[in-house]
C-alpha cells in the first residue's frame, strides 16, 4: 500500500487532488534593504538539487508513511521589505499585502510566511479495495510559522473594525477562518473511472490557476496568489469550498474532465456554486478551460466606525462581526502552457462578472469560521461589474537545480456606476473603469528534495478606479526565504 502525494496523477504535479509590529520611515528602508542582502548572501551560498514545484510532496523512502498513511507539511518563512504597505498581520497566511491595498501608505520590513508555498501540515492516504477501486482521503491545516497562529484570513479584517485606513494592518479577506482544517475530503479513486471527492476541497479554478500561473500561485510573486479573488471565481472566500462534491477523470494522456457542486444544507440556491473544467495535453502543450457560478458569493471587509457603534444594539460582538457584499459570480477562464526544456512558457485569461444575488442573504448570516456578517449589501451591482484578468511569463531552468520566472499580470474592471458615476473612468469612485498591473521576477533554488532557497520581487500599480481610496498607488516587496518540505 502506498500513498498519494496530494497530487493528480499522471505526471501533472499541479494539483491539490483530491488527491512584530512592523518598521516604518526611511530608517526601516536602510535596514530592510541591508538584511535581505544579508540573507540573500547566505542562500546563494549552498548548493542544490530537486523541487516539488507545488506543496508538499516528498517522494520515496524520504516520505513518511506509515501503514498506507503519509504525515507532510511545509513550513515557509522569508524576511520582506514593502515600499508600500500597512503593517504585516499576524492571521492572513501571507502577512503582507505582497500586492498595493487600499490601506497601503508606509514602508514595512517584517518576517512573511507562505511566500512560495502555504504553510501546511496535513495527512493523506489511499486504501485499496479491490483491483479498481481504492478509498482515498487527505485532511489538512494551514498555520503561520512567523506567529504561530492557525491561519485566519477572515480576522485580518476583524481586527481592523473600527479602524480608518491610516491605523489598519494588513486585512485581506480569504478561505483561511481559523477552520482547524483548510481541506479535509474523502473518497473513492479508480484509474479507469476517475476519483469522487466528498468534503471541503480546492476549487477547480484554483487548481487551474496553480497549473497556469508562471509563479504557481505563489503569494509573494504573483498576483493569482496574492489575491484569491481571481482563482475563488470573484471572491477569496471561495477557492476552497465547504460541503462540495468533485469529480475527476483522464481519458489516457491526453484528455481530462472534471466537475465540482457546492451543497448548501437547505433549500434553494442561496451558497451553492458549480465548476466544470474540460482539457488536454499533447506534446509538451496543455489547456484548460473552466466555468464556475457561484450563488451568494460573499466579499467581506472590515466594518466602519459607525458600523462599530450600532453593534451592541445588534447584539454582535465587534470581534467577530463583519460587513459584506453579496453577488452572483459568472466565470470563465483559458489557460495555456508550453513546456520545450529549458523553457515553460505560460498565459491565461479570465472574465468575470457579478451581479446582484438572486437570493440575498440577510444581516447576521454566519459566514465560514463562525463569523457573522452583521452589515450585508445585496444590491452593490444595479449594473453587472465585470472584471478581465490575464498574465503571461516564463520559466527558465538555468541548471537542473535552478529555475528563473519573469511574469506580468493585468487586470480591468468595467464602469459599472448609475446616475453621475456612470461611465467614469477616474479615481474618484470606485464603480468607475480602472485597472490593475503586476511584474515580478524571482529565483527558486533547490538544495535538495526538501529544502529550496527564493529570492525575487513584485512590484504592481493600481489606477482610475481601481485606485479609488487608495493612500499609495504602487508596491515593490523584494522577498528572500526557504521553504522546508517534509
Amino acid at each position: 500500500m502506498n500513498c498519494t502525494n496530494g497530487t493528480r496523477p499522471t505526471g501533472r504535479n499541479y494539483r491539490a487532488r483530491g488527491f512584530s509590529p512592523a518598521h516604518t520611515g526611511s530608517r526601516a528602508l536602510g535596514r530592510g534593504w541591508s538584511g535581505l542582502i544579508l540573507f540573500a548572501a547566505f542562500t546563494a551560498s549552498v548548493p542544490a538539487i530537486a523541487q516539488q514545484k507545488t506543496g508538499p510532496g516528498i517522494t520515496g523512502e524520504d516520505r513518511l508513511t506509515w501503514h498506507g498513511i503519509t504525515l507532510y507539511g511545509v513550513v515557509d518563512v522569508g524576511l520582506q521589505f514593502d515600499t508600500h504597505s500597512a503593517p504585516f498581520s499576524d492571521y492572513r497566511p501571507a502577512a503582507s499585502g505582497n500586492i498595493v491595498r487600499q490601506n497601503s501608505r508606509q514602508s514595512v520590513t517584517g518576517l512573511t510566511p507562505s511566500n512560495m508555498g502555504q504553510s501546511r501540515v496535513g495527512l493523506q492516504g489511499i486504501e485499496p479495495l479491490n483491483d479498481e477501486w481504492s478509498a482515498v482521503f487527505q485532511v489538512e491545516s494551514f498555520f503561520n510559522p512567523q506567529s504561530g497562529q492557525i491561519a485566519d484570513s477572515v480576522k485580518s479584517l476583524t481586527v481592523n473594525n473600527g479602524r480608518t485606513l491610516a491605523a489598519q494592518t494588513v486585512g485581506v479577506d480569504g478561505s483561511s477562518a481559523g477552520q482547524a482544517f483548510q481541506t479535509a475530503w474523502v473518497g473513492l479513486k479508480s484509474a479507469r473511472f476517475g476519483t469522487l471527492t466528498f468534503g471541503r476541497q480546492v476549487t477547480l479554478l484554483l487548481e487551474g490557476t496553480i497549473k497556469y500561473d508562471p509563479n504557481y500561485n505563489a503569494s509573494a510573486f504573483g498576483l493569482l496568489g496574492a489575491s484569491n479573488t481571481y482563482s475563488g471565481a470573484g471572491s477569496q472566500q471561495d477557492n476552497r469550498l465547504d460541503s462540495t462534491a468533485k469529480y475527476l477523470v483522464t481519458f489516457g494522456d491526453l484528455l481530462h474532465l472534471g466537475a465540482l457542486y457546492k451543497f448548501n444544507g437547505s433549500n434553494g440556491s442561496a451558497n451553492t456554486a458549480f465548476q466544470a473544467e474540460i482539457g488536454g495535453e499533447y506534446a509538451g502543450a496543455s489547456v484548460d478551460a473552466y466555468y464556475s457560478k457561484v450563488n451568494s458569493a460573499i466579499t467581506a471587509t472590515s466594518l466602519t466606525a459607525a458600523q462599530v457603534a450600532k453593534l451592541p444594539a445588534l447584539g454582535y460582538s465587534v470581534s467577530n462581526s463583519l460587513a459584506a457584499t453579496i453577488s452572483d459570480n459568472t466565470a470563465y477562464a483559458l489557460m495555456v502552457s508550453y513546456n520545450i526544456d529549458p523553457w515553460k512558457f505560460f498565459a491565461g485569461y479570465e472574465h468575470i462578472k457579478y451581479a446582484n444575488p438572486t437570493t440575498p442573504l440577510s444581516a447576521g448570516f454566519n459566514d465560514i469560521g463562525g463569523y457573522v456578517l452583521a452589515f450585508v449589501t445585496n444590491n452593490a451591482y444595479n449594473n453587472n461589474k465585470t472584471v478581465q484578468v490575464y498574465w503571461t511569463g516564463a520559466r527558465y531552468t538555468v541548471i537542473p537545480h535552478l529555475d528563473l520566472t519573469l511574469a506580468y499580470y493585468g487586470y480591468h474592471q468595467n464602469a459599472y456606476g448609475t446616475g453621475i458615476q456612470a461611465g467614469c473612468s477616474s479615481s474618484k469612485y470606485s464603480v468607475c473603469s480602472g485597472g490593475l498591473e503586476a511584474f515580478s521576477f524571482d529565483a527558486d533554488y533547490r538544495l535538495n528534495q526538501h529544502l529550496d532557497a527564493y529570492l525575487g520581487a513584485m512590484y504592481s500599480g493600481v489606477h482610475d478606479g481601481a485606485a479609488s481610496g487608495y493612500i499609495s498607488t504602487t508596491n515593490i516587496n523584494p522577498t528572500v526565504g526557504v521553504r522546508f518540505k517534509f
